[in-house]
């Protein structure tokens, strides 16, 4: 069983930094993309950030410059570093991974709990 283990979120005030970290187990074997997706309370879930296994990467426009994706791919974990925060990126933010737990087997998408962040301002 695939499970996605996210920590790093929290309160900071405005302007701070988190870095949110989620890892992947239970048997994956192979992760096309690892990412970060968020929903605030009344919103839609959007995309925040994704990195693929050619390592390029794709960010949501409002955290451009300010978040930053990578990924430890022999830990099968992915890292997103949030430096100054607004109060508008306080949302939940789930770990997103689209892989397969076999060599032949179909890709699927797998989603963490989620961890939250709130940024005071």
């Amino acid at each position: 069983q695939v499970q996605l283990v996210e920590s790093g979120g929290g309160l900071v005030q405005a302007g701070g930094s988190l870095r949110l970290s989620c890892a992947a187990s239970g048997g994956i074997f192979k992760i096309n993309v690892m990412g970060w997706y968020r929903q605030a309370p009344g919103k839609q879930r959007e995309l925040v950030a994704t990195i693929s296994s050619d390592s390029s990467t794709n960010y949501a426009d409002s955290v451009k410059g300010r978040f930053t994706i990578s990924r430890d791919s022999a830990k099968n974990t992915a890292y997103l570093q949030q430096n100054s925060l607004k109060a508008e990126d306080t949302a939940v933010y789930y770990c997103y991974v689209y892989g397969s737990p076999t060599p032949r087997g179909t890709l699927r998408d797998y989603w963490g709990q989620g961890t939250q962040v709130t940024v005071s301002s």
